[in-house]
């Protein structure tokens, strides 16, 4: 048959923008601060202000939970009763398509927003040693967690990836779903105070939560030399 004859397969909406804004711009933020984790790296300088970042991503979310649209609801998603069925179909081969996340998924979003959170209070309480194992648990866990959507997409014969993109699934994987609700009439503005706020609690701890943190570093090496200098100046008189 002709592609033109053939009939276009029908979409639902899914996620809303918001909840693939997050998406896209933690994992973008989780990469970035990796790259700019070691002193040699040319982002170093920016590896606080993305941390920082990650902050205010997370605060979204947070507040996205219960503003956001139907799927992006932790009450629509968060189902610890059907994550027995759910495994217990997956040891038989079987992967039922879930129209948003599926019950290990749940759980996945909530150790990825867990395990981020961690790595930023460990980071900015000074707790290296800590920051480290809990930075490179949050990896490990992306790792699975990537790994578990293809595997996941394949299964189902549902392509996750390209759904958290576009926010649409093939409505035939689903036949009894409808488009998702949207967001609250009210969400966007309650998120952007929320991450308002949280910029303003980033800066009552850091005053520079936002800027480049080499210039201020080398600032206070110049300081603590500069005082040195002094007191060495000082001792010889």
């Amino acid at each position: 048959m002709p592609d033109t004859l053939r009939p276009k397969p029908h979409l639902i909406r899914v996620w809303d923008p918001g909840v693939r804004l997050f998406h896209w711009l933690l994992v973008v933020a989780i990469a970035l601060a990796f790259l700019s984790s070691e002193e040699e790296s040319a982002f170093s300088a920016w590896h606080i202000p993305i941390g920082w970042f990650a902050a205010l991503l997370i605060a979204f979310r947070l507040v996205w939970g219960f503003v956001g649209g139907e799927h992006a609801r932790f009450a629509n998603f968060i189902r610890p009763s059907q994550i027995g069925p759910h495994i217990r179909h997956l040891l038989s081969g079987k992967a039922t398509p879930s129209i948003g996340h599926n019950p290990l998924g749940a759980l996945a979003v909530l150790a990825l927003l867990a395990l981020t959170a961690a790595t930023i209070a460990t980071g900015v309480s000074g707790g290296e040693d800590a920051h480290e194992v809990i930075a490179y648990s949050l990896l490990a866990l992306v790792g699975v967690h990537v790994a578990a959507v293809l595997l996941m997409s394949h299964l189902a014969k549902d392509n996750l990836l390209l759904a958290m993109v576009t926010g649409k699934k093939h409505a035939d994987r689903y036949p009894d779903a409808h488009d998702a609700a949207p967001p609250a009439r009210l969400a966007v503005p309650v998120a952007a105070i929320a991450v308002g706020a949280a910029a303003f609690g980033a800066t009552r701890v850091d005053p520079q939560a936002f800027a480049p943190h080499a210039a201020a570093e080398s600032g206070e090496r110049g300081e603590s030399e500069h005082g040195e200098r002094g007191e060495i100046e000082r001792d010889e008189d």
